[in-house]
């Protein structure tokens, strides 16, 4: 084996250790959303975009043999499913959230109409007749 194809050998070795670092990450990655723990995430997702951009440069540098074409597909599906998962988990806590947002938005707007009207009923002592103290 020649020196050329020993450093060929060696790049794309080098390679696909990095895909199967990228999808070790998206399983952590899955595993997290699964368990709803947005901020880690959310940490995780940038490191996750550290090792995408490394990827692609590597990428471009790196002729890959058939046998390394197949295993960086491999890993590539592999990828790609765990990124689907993460992004239904993702989906159901944006519907969750704005959920959430829509009653507390309704739940504002019945104090703003309900408010002022409390402030007359603190006048009132509980035979409804007018509190002495107020005035």
């Amino acid at each position: 084996m020649s020196a050329s194809e020993t450093a060929r050998e060696k790049a794309q070795q080098t390679l696909l250790e990095a895909y199967a670092k990228l999808l070790a990450r998206a399983t952590h990655m899955h595993e997290l959303a699964k368990a709803e723990q947005w901020a880690e995430l959310i940490e995780q997702r940038t490191q996750y975009v550290m090792l995408v951009e490394e990827l692609r440069e590597l990428d471009t540098l790196v002729e890959l043999d058939t046998s390394g074409r197949k295993g960086k597909s491999d890993l590539l599906e592999s990828i790609l499913e765990h990124d689907v998962e993460i992004r239904r988990c993702l989906v159901a806590r944006r519907d969750e959230l704005g959920k959430l947002i829509g009653v507390s938005q309704r739940q504002r707007d019945l104090y703003r109409a309900y408010a002022p009207q409390q402030g007359n009923y603190e006048m009132f002592n509980v035979n409804g007749s007018p509190d002495e103290g107020a005035t």
